[in-house]
């Protein structure tokens, strides 16, 4: 039986999104995987379910909290091979594939959505854990107001998947994936704040 990889077992020390400063993620409930409704504009309902996790707020040593910007660079969470670079509504996509130690469990993949990717980066660049693949997008149009922000993807296929068909149309509804928390692979410490809280109201 082919077992799919998952919980903070297998990623602990092989995983983490490191960003210098960050000492605590904060997610507000429509940033969490498979969550229904947004974060942003009038909190109104997604058309499906959260593909992912979206990195926007954090906490830095000094107990302030701040937000990602157009700055901010993305290091890969492991090592891997560039396998696409697809469009998406605020950016580009870098999808990135993983080796799993057995190599009978498949594919895993990592999805860097909402960035701009590096110069250095194409399909087919090897990467390492902590290398820079890309920064944040620009903030969304004004029909759109939407923080910049990372979004984080992470998904399991049993066999090799063609990615030049992958798209954000069919990456939450291919038969040969299956998403992944990817709160699983968040090395540095988070919170959950409620709907109410003035950092989420403030978004």
């Amino acid at each position: 039986m082919i077992r799919k990889p998952g919980g903070q077992g297998f990623f602990k020390g092989m995983w983490g999104l490191d960003l210098p400063g960050v000492k605590e993620w904060l997610f507000c409930p429509g940033m969490l995987f498979q969550a229904k409704d947004q974060w942003w504009g009038d909190r109104g309902p997604r058309r499906r379910p959260h593909e992912g996790l979206d990195l926007l707020l954090y906490r830095d040593q000094e107990g302030r909290v701040f937000c990602l910007n157009e700055t901010t660079q993305i290091p890969a969470m492991s090592d891997g091979v560039v396998v696409g670079i697809i469009h998406d509504f605020l950016g580009k996509s870098v999808i990135v594939e993983h080796p799993l130690p057995d190599r009978n469990a498949g594919g895993l993949y990592s999805i860097y959505g909402h960035t701009r990717p590096t110069t250095a980066i194409g399909t087919g660049t090897a990467v390492s854990r902590g290398d820079i693949i890309a920064t944040v997008a620009s903030p969304g149009r004004p029909s759109l107001p939407m923080a910049p922000h990372l979004h984080i993807s992470m998904a399991w296929s049993p066999q090799a998947i063609a990615c030049d068909r992958l798209n954000w149309d069919t990456l939450g509804v291919a038969d040969t994936l299956t998403l992944l928390d990817p709160l699983s692979a968040v090395a540095c410490p988070y919170r959950i704040l409620g709907n109410n809280d003035p950092a989420c109201g403030a978004l």
